[in-house]
């Protein structure tokens, strides 16, 4: 059973977690009416994975007793500008939802809800492996410049494979 505190913290990940997966789409979005189609198709890919990541949230929070409260949900931002700042803005948010992460982690361990702190820690992985794909795209950014973004956007669903997602 969740005490009312982990229930807060969990219900307030189910919007943040729902608020990604609309960011991600709306930078798909963005991408795709921008001409970059493999850019879009990762950015639909990963807001999906970030539905899936609320639902998960919204599942546990029910079968712990609670009651999971589903948001609205803030309209993202639609545009970007280019691709070097819509992956900087992912970069930025996937550190805020790891801190996040960070933070259930902690009240769990407050809590002495250790049900939590051992379930919870699936998403800390998750948030290294996110954190790290990002950094790694931010990196072949660097190095393309603002040359290449066909050959960018053509690669960048490879990339996604090859971190095995």
């Amino acid at each position: 059973m969740l005490t009312n505190a982990m229930e807060t913290i969990l219900n307030q990940q189910i919007e943040k977690e729902g608020y990604s997966s609309n960011l991600y789409l709306a930078m798909a979005v963005w991408a795709e009416s921008n001409g970059f189609n493999g850019i879009s198709k990762w950015l639909y890919a990963q807001s999906e994975e970030e539905r899936l990541h609320m639902l998960k949230f919204i599942h546990f929070v029910g079968e712990r007793e609670g009651t999971a409260i589903i948001p609205e949900f803030k309209k993202p931002p639609v545009d970007y500008g280019n691709v070097k700042n819509l992956f900087d803005e992912v970069f930025k948010h996937e550190k805020y939802i790891s801190a996040s992460i960070n933070d259930i982690v902690g009240k769990s361990l407050d809590e002495r809800d250790y049900t939590t702190h051992t379930w919870i820690q699936w998403f800390v992985n998750e948030q290294i492996e996110e954190e790290a794909s990002v950094k790694e795209i931010l990196d072949k950014l660097t190095l393309v410049g603002d040359k290449n973004m066909y050959m960018f956007d053509r690669d960048i669903l490879g990339m996604r494979v090859a971190a095995g997602e």
